[in-house]
C-alpha cells in the first residue's frame, strides 16, 4: 500500500510511546496479573494507596489520570479480594477514604519490589545518562515536570 504524504506513523511521538509504553509494561503485567488477577487499573490504585496512604477515588483519579469509572470498578475489586478498606467520610456521604488492608499492604509491597527490579532492568538498556534524560523527558511530556 503506498503511503500519502510526508508522515510516518514510526516516528509520531504519540505511536512511539504509546509503543513503548505497552512494550515496556508487558513483563510486569503478567507479574500482577498472574499473581493476583489485577487488571492495570487495580495495581495503580493499589500502587496509589501503597505509596501515598489513605486517599478517596477522586484523589487516585486526579492523580493517576484515570477516569473515574474505571477507578470505582477497581476499587471495587479490589474491595471484593479484601486489598482495601473503604470508610464513608462523615462529613461528605458521597466519598469513602480508602486504605489498603493487611493483605492489600503484602500485595503492594510485593508487587513493588517486583517493580523496582523490574524498572532496574529496564533502566539497563541505557546509561545511567540517558536514564537520566528519559525519565525527565516523560515527566515533562506527562506535566509532572
Amino acid at each position: 500500500m503506498a503511503q500519502k504524504g510526508d508522515f510516518d506513523l514510526l516516528e509520531f511521538l504519540p505511536y512511539l510511546l504509546n509503543q513503548a509504553a505497552e512494550e515496556s509494561s508487558l513483563a510486569f503485567q503478567q507479574v500482577y496479573k498472574g499473581r493476583y488477577g489485577m487488571l492495570r487499573s487495580e495495581w495503580r490504585v493499589l500502587f496509589h494507596l501503597g505509596m501515598y496512604g489513605q486517599m478517596t477515588a477522586k484523589d487516585i483519579s486526579e492523580r493517576a489520570r484515570i477516569h473515574k469509572t474505571k477507578i470505582s470498578r477497581a476499587v471495587q475489586k479490589l474491595a471484593d479480594r479484601r486489598f482495601l478498606s473503604r470508610t464513608r467520610d462523615d462529613r461528605d456521604r458521597r466519598s469513602e477514604h480508602l486504605a489498603l488492608t493487611p493483605a492489600g499492604e503484602s500485595a503492594y509491597l510485593d508487587l513493588r519490589r517486583v517493580a523496582e527490579d523490574y524498572d532496574i532492568k529496564l533502566a539497563a538498556h541505557f546509561t545511567k545518562g540517558e536514564v537520566a534524560i528519559l525519565r525527565m523527558m516523560l515527566r515533562r511530556l506527562a506535566g509532572m515536570g
